[in-house]
């Protein structure tokens, strides 16, 4: 695993293991995994984290940043979805605040040439690694489960860009595509911005500042979102040592990502201490009840739900950080892919 064998090798003996049968898995992993507050970790995901433990895979979040990227870069598809062989992809450039990105188009077979709905997507790695390769599978997937045109976009990332350079991409590109949706054979009312954990923090940015514009987004994906970088609610304490998103990791994020002088609470690193969160895109906002950020992902859904903004908020109990990654391994992270991809199709179609 990790850096010793190809990656289609990695898929297929992780994904074997993780799906032997279930009480095989509980008597190779252990009795079952809780929660400080009760909650089950999901069977699949303990016998993958035995099998990391076990094989000493590392973290993305360590050493030196290039070597981070690569790490996630080549891991990621391990255990994503499976190739969605009815999109078809093109990469392009378009705007970010101080010149062009790259971005990459997924259009599946059910998207009409014009008039489509579509999706901003701005991926996860805590603003220092991830990209759009890393969440390729990912993307393909949300476009050909919702038939919805996905834009995955590279923003800027730490420690090259300091904050705020990725929050100043993320709304000058879902601006442009909502200004250009035509361009792009989208339907200008229809347009979601969505993305996971600092993408989903990018995306409550975006929809803020663009909450009053004259083109707006109709809908958000909030995926286990960072919205508080104090970092001061029970969540954190309580799963410090997740493997995917440990308090050493987060340091390690946080580290590169804002300047020392930075403002924990300025609205566009934390959303959650914006003044106002009114007027902003309905959403859904998912959670894992093993996740450090769980409890400001709810904070902030239930500050837009208290302002009067549609929101649903689904917690999936048995999963850690990251989950959705794992749709090829995990059966609760492809159901929630699902769940996901229906709940942007109902949104687009709803606000069309």
């Amino acid at each position: 695993m990790g850096l010793r064998f190809p990656v289609a090798v990695e898929r297929a003996v992780t994904r074997g293991f993780v799906r032997l049968p279930g009480p095989l898995l509980r008597r190779i992993v252990g009795p079952a995994r809780r929660s400080p507050d009760g909650l089950e970790l999901d069977l699949q995901l303990q016998a993958l984290l035995w099998l990391i433990d076990r094989l000493k895979i590392p973290a993305f979040a360590a050493g030196p940043v290039t070597e981070a990227r690569a790490l996630m870069d080549r891991s990621a598809p391990t255990l994503d979805l499976p190739p969605a062989h009815r999109v078809a992809a093109y990469d392009r450039t378009v705007p970010g605040a101080e010149g062009p990105r790259r971005s990459r188009v997924y259009v599946p077979q059910a998207a009409p040439s014009r008039g489509a709905p579509g999706l901003v997507y701005f991926h996860g790695g805590g603003w220092v690694v991830g990209s759009i390769e890393s969440h390729d599978r990912l993307c393909r997937g949300l476009a050909d489960r919702s038939g919805v045109v996905v834009l995955s976009v590279d923003y800027r990332l730490a420690p090259e860009h300091p904050f705020p350079a990725a929050a100043h991409d993320a709304i000058a590109t879902s601006r442009w595509v909502l200004d250009h949706a035509e361009q792009l054979g989208l339907d200008p009312a229809r347009i979601a911005i969505g993305g996971d954990s600092a993408g989903g923090n990018l995306t409550a940015v975006s929809c803020l500042a663009l909450r009053d514009a004259v083109r707006r987004p109709a809908f958000q994906l909030l995926l286990y979102p960072g919205t508080d970088m104090t970092r001061a609610l029970p969540s954190h304490a309580m799963f410090r040592d997740s493997f995917f998103l440990s308090r050493a990791a987060g340091d390690w994020y946080l580290g590169h990502y804002l300047p020392p002088s930075a403002d924990l609470r300025d609205p566009l690193a934390s959303p959650l201490f914006a003044p106002d969160v009114a007027r902003v895109a309905p959403a859904l906002v998912v959670l894992g009840g093993f996740d450090p950020l769980r409890d400001e992902g709810r904070g902030y859904a239930d500050r837009l739900r208290d302002a009067g903004v549609p929101v649903e908020t689904v917690c999936v109990d048995g999963q850690m950080h990251g989950f959705l990654m794992l749709g090829g391994a995990l059966r609760e992270a492809e159901r929630t892919v699902d769940l996901v991809a229906d709940r942007l199709r109902a949104g687009l179609v709803k606000s069309s």
